[in-house]
């Protein structure tokens, strides 16, 4: 959807020196820290190695898409997704090659963005996806919306399937072998989620927590002194549970970073720690979430109620009013929210803000109730979904 991929970079490496004085060394890469002397040993293109000292180190290696171990997974035709020349990569391949047959393992945001836009593009598009529904960071019930949703944009569904492997012909990608048989394709997404790069930490001695994250402070100071972690590489701590995670979206690691540059310049601020709030589209279909859902509460050992209603964008006499499905999740004690879900049409995503506004300032489901949200019938009806929601959950918890 965007012509120009220039458009995509936030800053070039020009515009970091010669605005804001950022020395930016592309192509190179570090291969080692040495923590006890204070340096890193860099690699650039072409040149030897050599030891960069510093004061104080942030390591920002990001995350990495995850590869299975698959026959054939280096074919031509299957690709990963994570930065801009992997798309670039990709859409060079559908131009060059036409493919006919897509298939895209995985339902989460990268699989389902790749489907809506491989059938925009006119590609016959598979999904494929171990759980009963996509979107595993919803509850079921919400992620059944939005495999409906895919389904309307004509993308053929395969649910609680797997694959063992791919077929290749040529070097190319020709099929992929699943429990439901062999499937065509000459083009193969890989949305399988993504793990952090902290291979380079841990040789190190940088001791990782949850799912191989560096493990941080609140300052996000990690167990080394002078070196420091951020983003997609890093732990951050749930707010509703005070545990540790591994939450890789962009808006935690800008945060992240903000937090830890001030630190470096004498500052102490701790990082609150993160919900987990995001949004995506499915077509017209809006998909949000923050919070607990009802299996995150769970594996935390943390009791909730929860309550799901249909309503309307706006008041029924407009022409674009759309449904929407508000989903609240609540401490049955106190009442304190602790997780909301979002999914409709145009004008739903962004309603998650206010659920988790009220998530992160420890709001009850009665404080909700009463907020008091702007009302005009070009927006929504007197009472906004999400405090409809609220209210069928203060009935429900009433009960």
């Amino acid at each position: 959807m965007v012509d120009d991929t220039d458009a995509l970079i936030a800053r070039t490496p020009e515009e970091f020196r010669r605005k804001l004085d950022i020395e930016v060394h592309t192509e190179h890469q570090v291969i080692e820290i040495d923590a006890k002397n204070q340096r890193v040993a860099v690699q650039a293109q072409g040149a030897p190695l050599r030891w960069e000292p510093y004061d104080e180190l942030v390591i920002a290696t990001g995350s990495a898409p995850i590869v299975p171990s698959w026959d054939g997974v280096g074919a031509r035709g299957v690709f990963a997704v994570k930065s801009l020349e992997d798309g670039v990569r990709i859409r060079q391949y559908i131009d060059s090659e036409q493919p006919r047959h897509a298939v895209v393992v995985g339902g989460g945001y990268i699989g389902i963005e790749m489907a809506e836009n491989l059938r925009h593009l006119g590609i016959e598009t598979t999904l494929i996806e171990q759980l009963a529904e996509v979107m595993p960071s919803l509850d079921p019930d919400m992620g059944a919306l939005v495999s409906q949703g895919l389904r309307d944009l004509g993308v053929r569904l395969l649910l609680q399937h797997s694959v063992s492997g791919i077929e290749v012909k040529s070097g190319r990608v020709r099929a992929l072998q699943t429990n439901a048989g062999i499937i065509p394709c000459d083009l193969l997404i890989l949305g399988l989620g993504v793990r952090p790069v902290s291979e380079l930490a841990h040789a190190a001695g940088v001791k990782l927590g949850v799912k191989n994250a560096i493990r941080v402070d609140p300052y996000l100071k990690s167990s080394i002194p002078s070196i420091w972690a951020v983003g997609d590489v890093a732990e951050s701590t749930n707010l509703i549970t005070g545990q540790p995670g591994y939450v890789a979206l962009a808006t935690v690691a800008n945060k992240q970073g903000r937090i830890a540059g001030l630190n470096l310049s004498g500052a102490s601020i701790p990082f609150p720690g993160v919900l987990g709030t995001a949004i995506t589209r499915v077509g017209t279909l809006e998909v949000a979430r923050t919070g607990l859902t009802l299996a995150e509460a769970q594996n935390a050992q943390v009791d909730v109620v929860a309550v799901r209603i249909q309503s309307e964008t706006k008041l029924g006499y407009f022409p674009d009013v759309s449904s929407i499905t508000v989903k609240l999740i609540a401490d049955p004690k106190s009442g304190r929210l602790v997780g909301g879900q979002i999914v409709g049409g145009t004008g739903s995503g962004k309603r998650i803000d206010t659920i988790a506004v009220a998530a992160t300032a420890k709001m009850t489901i009665h404080d909700m109730v009463d907020l008091d949200l702007a009302y005009a019938p070009p927006f929504s009806d007197v009472w906004d979904p999400v405090q409809i929601a609220a209210r069928a959950l203060v009935s429900k918890m009433s009960q």
